[in-house]
């Protein structure tokens, strides 16, 4: 048992060495932090993807908000006639209401999931684009390590390497085709 404890200290004794030179060898190393949302909300393709996402939704905003003041108003008018017209009509007049509600709001939903997939593939597009950027930066610059700064509670301003990226990406690109097919909005007025 003493042979076999003493081979395990000699174990443990040249992996720490190993440990030690590894880390002082590579202590030179340079080791930096990029924040990528801040990239792909401040970068000119970045801007115009955010901007192409913002008037898309309010242009469809103001389409469904025109549909939705229709509706309001045709309950009200249902309401008004309630005590009017005959309980078998109400009812039928009620059910077309109720099913033009329930298309409203999936059209509504349908087209905030659409633009959901419309910012997220074309944010995959522009990480693909960024990574190569990225790869050259740090190919260029002899960096060892690239960490995202989410992960990073206190670094040293001149090892964020955003604002160099923002501007090789600058310099490529400016703007992506942001086309996406519109086929479940036939913008039908109610």
């Amino acid at each position: 048992d003493l042979e076999l404890a003493l081979h395990f200290k000699m174990k443990r004794f040249f992996l720490s060495l190993i440990i030690l030179i590894f880390f002082s060898v590579n202590s030179y190393s340079q080791i930096t932090y990029i924040d990528i949302n801040f990239i792909l909300n401040t970068s000119e393709v970045g801007k115009s993807l955010n901007k192409y996402i913002k008037d898309t939704s309010n242009k469809y905003l103001i389409d469904y908000n025109e549909i939705e003041n229709n509706l309001i108003k045709k309950e009200k008018e249902l309401v008004a006639q309630q005590n009017i017209i005959e309980k078998n009509e109400f009812k039928i007049k009620l059910s077309n209401l109720s099913k033009e509600i329930n298309k409203y709001r999936s059209d509504k939903k349908q087209l905030q999931e659409s633009i959901k997939k419309i910012k997220l593939d074309n944010t995959k597009k522009i990480l693909k684009i960024l990574n190569p950027i990225i790869t050259e930066y740090v190919d260029t610059n002899s960096i060892s390590l690239v960490i995202p700064k989410k992960n990073i509670i206190v670094g040293k301003k001149n090892l964020d390497i955003t604002n160099d990226i923002i501007q090789l990406l600058n310099k490529q690109i400016k703007t992506l085709n942001f086309k996406w097919k519109m086929f479940f909005l036939k913008r039908t007025k109610i």
